[in-house]
């Protein structure tokens, strides 16, 4: 029986959750805002990818920075002179819906083009939770092992463009970078992979090109 109710209370949970997040997505292409959600381990690039989309687009972009403890990276964006939310998430581990929606109602929409949601730093709990974005993009790096793609194929699986980040660091780690590019296709053979290392410059011209192609479509 307490299986039954669990099961019963996650679907009541995860419906709701995916009303709200439809309800974010018109109201983002009510303004013709297109809108990101990246994902990623802790350390894995995001802050860092995040920050070099701004400085090299022409699209007015607004940050919703979501942590346990969120004003770290929202305060890196500021330095960028972007829109920035933090929505602190106190003991979960993942954005939801609802509160990505309070993010929103604080950004000025009527002067952006495109909304970037950093979710909280992990490869499991944001899985299921539909924010209400165009578009999601994890972010991994060589350096949590060649392994982290296989260990965790769920985000992979749900995601529209993969990066496989800090390349440059793959033979100091031991890690082969195409086997993660290889494990993401047999996972989601539809999805695009690009190798990069963000700090250098490298992989960021193509990510940008990636973003402006689903937006066009």
């Amino acid at each position: 029986m307490h299986n039954v109710a669990d099961v019963e209370v996650q679907k009541n949970i995860m419906d709701a959750n995916k009303r709200l997040a439809n309800r974010n997505k018109e109201n983002l292409e009510e303004k013709n805002i297109f809108c990101v959600d990246f994902v990623g381990a802790i350390g894995s690039g995001k802050t860092t990818l995040i920050e070099n989309i701004i400085e090299n687009t022409d699209d007015k972009i607004g940050v919703i920075a979501g942590d346990v403890i969120s004003k770290f990276d929202a305060g890196r964006i500021e330095k960028h002179n972007a829109p920035v939310v933090g929505l602190n998430t106190g003991k979960e581990c993942h954005l939801d819906a609802h509160l990505v929606g309070h993010g929103l109602g604080d950004l000025p929409l009527d002067d952006l083009d495109m909304v970037i949601i950093e979710n909280v730093g992990n490869l499991i709990c944001p899985v299921d939770f539909d924010l209400g974005s165009h578009m999601r993009i994890v972010v991994v790096s060589v350096t949590e092992g060649d392994d982290t793609v296989e260990k965790h194929p769920l985000i992979f699986q749900t995601s529209d463009l993969v990066v496989i980040n800090k390349v440059d660091l793959a033979d100091a780690v031991g890690a082969d970078a195409d086997k993660m590019v290889n494990d993401a296709k047999r996972l989601n053979p539809d999805v695009q992979v690009i190798k990069a290392s963000l700090k250098q410059g490298e992989g960021l011209s193509e990510i940008i090109s990636a973003i402006n192609k689903q937006k066009d479509s």
